[in-house]
């Protein structure tokens, strides 16, 4: 959907959830100011039992500006409802009659979806899901983000609170949202200092006070009362300091959502994949290597409470998979089947094309950012999902074929490079030729059938998780090449030898 399918009505009302956060007022007030600037008869809207209380909302709501109505008795029937940072028919938002309905928000689906919505679940808040739908709007909306300072710090509030403090920021969109926003840093400073009441840190004491510990595993897990989700935050990360606690889960359950965070310093664990695996099916999770986090819907749950699922799924994650140091592990064939590399194309970028030698940048992409120097014969592949990786010509020409056909694969989201000494930023895709495979040598792969992280030769601090279907696999020629093809990639790569 584009904001732009949504301004044949002019009666619009914007509704968050009941007892909104940070994110929902952030998101609410970008579509508010959206429809105001287009001169449309918008009202933004909260309902429920409670109005806003909390000292860091109240800051917000005076500092910004921000026109929120706190209308518990709201009976019209606009033209269009538009329900952000929450879903239509949900439990935590009451119910407003509209002749049309559209939902924007970034959580799982869990209802019917009207056509005119935008859901995306796999960015960190509902304030970059608005940022995005606005500067695709055009050049009048991108000026308008960029000289709204109140709006910018809005949005970046939004998405802080939303990410644990932004430690639980993964998806690029958000990264790429903070880049762009010039936010008023003393107004955020007031905010974070006034998360706390006092009563909270009353529940963040009692819940570190009733922790779990497993010692076989080494982790904890905290269950407070429902809190600020910064709180869960604050707990696991004092809790990450006791001696013998690799790995903490804390988490609260009310009505309308179960909300958990996850810390580790072990390198056998990352946050964020636990956090994915903890949610899988029933929410949605994510974050960095040491924080994560994530939400689970309780109309997901069948049988089995909060309480029961997250032990349940902690336990089954640390009893799920294999751990194997790929330069010391003696891998054993006989299961394996050889298979050859198949003729693939992917795309190439001559650093040198895209901006000086020596310069130094850091090329954005879906799975993170790479910084690299840019030098005279050094490119990047773009890979099948858009991944990259650097690579200096001479090994590129042994085992591609560089072509002058431009590489324009459609892609989740294409990767951007950035002059890291003038914040200039560009499209990398549109430098991009097709190469086609040379390469033809042999592996030996089978399927999982347990899971597996992998700590490759060269990289003995980060892991490669491989899940049951995926493939484990070792190079003909050099059997301590052991790596993880996932399974949705194998056949698209490889052909039986």
């Amino acid at each position: 959907m584009k904001l732009r399918d949504l301004t044949k009505f002019n009666n619009i009302v914007i509704q968050c959830h009941d007892n909104p956060d940070a994110d929902a007022i952030a998101s609410g007030f970008g579509l508010y100011t959206y429809f105001n600037h287009l001169g449309k008869n918008a009202r933004f809207i909260y309902r429920g039992k409670n109005k806003i209380r909390k000292s860091n909302l109240r800051i917000m709501l005076h500092k910004l500006n921000i026109p929120i109505e706190y209308a518990p008795d709201f009976d019209e029937n606009p033209e269009l409802l538009i329900t952000v940072d929450c879903q239509y028919g949900q439990k935590n938002v009451t119910t407003s009659r509209a002749q049309n309905i559209s939902i924007i928000d970034h959580h799982q689906k869990t209802v019917t979806i009207p056509f005119l919505s935008e859901i995306r679940s796999n960015v960190g808040s509902a304030s970059t899901v608005v940022w995005d739908l606005m500067r695709n709007e055009g050049e009048e909306f991108e000026k308008l983000l960029a000289e709204n300072i109140k709006l910018s710090t809005a949005l970046y509030y939004g998405l802080y609170t939303d990410t644990g403090k932004l430690s639980e920021v993964s998806h690029p969109l958000d990264r790429d949202m903070l880049d762009s926003l010039s936010i008023n840093r003393s107004v955020i400073m007031e905010m974070s200092n006034s998360n706390i009441s006092l009563d909270e840190l009353k529940i963040t004491g009692k819940a570190i006070l009733g922790y779990e510990y497993f010692e076989d595993r080494r982790y904890l897990i905290i269950k407070s009362e429902p809190c600020d989700p910064n709180i869960l935050g604050v707990m696991s990360d004092f809790s990450l300091e006791t001696a013998g606690v690799d790995t903490c889960l804390a988490f609260y359950e009310n009505e309308e959502e179960i909300k958990f965070s996850v810390r580790s310093c072990s390198k056998e664990v990352h946050a964020n994949e636990l956090a994915a695996f903890l949610a899988e099916g029933i929410g949605g999770g994510g974050g960095h290597i040491f924080k994560a986090g994530g939400v689970i819907r309780p109309e997901k749950l069948t049988d089995e409470s909060a309480d029961e699922v997250l032990r349940n799924r902690m336990s089954l994650y640390f009893e799920s998979f294999d751990i194997i140091y790929a330069s010391k592990y003696q891998i054993d064939l006989h299961e394996m089947s050889k298979y050859s590399k198949l003729p693939q194309e992917k795309g190439c970028v001559k650093l040198t094309d895209t901006f000086p030698e020596n310069t130094l940048v850091s090329i954005r992409t879906l799975e993170g950012d790479v910084d690299v120097r840019v030098e005279n014969d050094l490119y990047v592949v773009v890979g099948i999902e858009g991944e990259i990786y650097p690579i200096k010509e001479k090994k590129l020409l042994q085992s591609y074929k560089v072509t002058d056909k431009a590489y324009d694969k459609e892609l989740e989201y294409p990767p951007h490079i950035l002059n890291l000494s003038t914040g200039e930023k560009k499209g990398i895709m549109k430098y991009a030729k097709t190469i086609e495979s040379s390469d033809t040598s042999n592996i030996y792969a089978k399927k999982l059938d347990r899971g597996v992280k992998v700590f490759t030769a060269w990289d003995q601090e980060k892991y490669y998780l491989g899940n049951v279907g995926d493939y484990i696999a070792v190079r003909e020629d050099d059997l301590h090449d052991i790596y993880v093809i996932k399974n949705r990639l194998f056949d698209q790569l490889y052909g039986k030898a």
